[in-house]
């Protein structure tokens, strides 16, 4: 998969989605291309957060 098609320099054309432990918006980066769907958090410490939480 390639790049958004609206991007052409600017970031602020990117989609973005709120991290689902800290609300942060995450933006498009080009290394979750293929997988933008399925990404859940903002950083590897929001990922390890989640798991520790009480359901």
């Amino acid at each position: 998969m390639t790049e958004p098609r609206g991007f052409k320099g600017n970031k602020a054309a990117l989609p973005a989605k709120p991290c689902a432990v800290c609300g942060r918006p995450m933006t498009w980066r080009k290394a979750w291309a293929r997988n933008w769907d399925a990404v859940r958090y903002c950083s590897e410490a929001c990922r390890r957060r989640r798991a520790e939480a009480p359901k």
